[in-house]
C-alpha cells in the first residue's frame, strides 16, 4: 500500500484553507533531500507558509512537496520531501497534526536469521 502521510498532509491542508485560515508546514530542514532556504532554518528545522498567495505551482506530491515562493523578495524553489514534514497546522489556531520523525529508509535487506544447529537426538538409559 502507499503511505498514508502524503494523503493527511493533503486533506489537513484542503481543510485548513477550507476554515479560511493559513497552513504551515514544518519541515526537518536536515533531511538530505529537502531543498530549502536554510538561511531561515531554527534549530534544525522550518516553517513554511503554504498560503496560496504565497506560493506558486504548489505540488503537494506523495513523495515531495514542491512550489516557488519568495524569501526576502527572492524567488526561491522549495523541496520538502513528506519523509521531512514534521507537521501540518493552522497558523491562527495551531490545530493540524504532528508526525512522528521518520527513520531513513535503508535500501541494504537485513540479514537472514541464524538458523539454529541442529544436533542428533541422544538417548539415555534412566534407572
Amino acid at each position: 500500500m502507499t503511505p498514508l502521510k502524503p494523503y493527511l498532509i493533503r486533506s489537513i491542508y484542503e481543510w485548513i484553507l477550507d476554515n479560511n485560515l493559513t497552513p504551515y508546514l514544518q519541515v526537518d530542514a536536515n533531511h538530505s533531500e529537502a531543498v530549502l532556504p536554510m538561511q531561515f532554518v531554527q534549530d534544525g528545522r522550518i516553517v513554511l507558509n503554504l498560503r496560496p498567495a504565497a506560493v506558486e505551482a504548489l505540488c503537494l506530491g506523495n513523495d515531495a512537496i514542491e512550489f516557488n515562493t519568495r524569501f526576502s523578495g527572492k524567488s526561491t524553489y522549495v523541496n520538502a520531501p513528506v519523509a521531512a514534514v514534521m507537521a501540518i497546522y493552522a497558523k491562527e489556531n495551531g490545530r493540524g497534526m504532528v508526525f512522528d520523525v521518520e527513520e531513513p529508509q535503508n535500501d541494504t535487506p537485513p540479514p537472514p536469521p541464524e538458523t539454529p544447529k541442529k544436533t542428533k537426538p541422544t538417548l539415555r538409559v534412566l534407572k
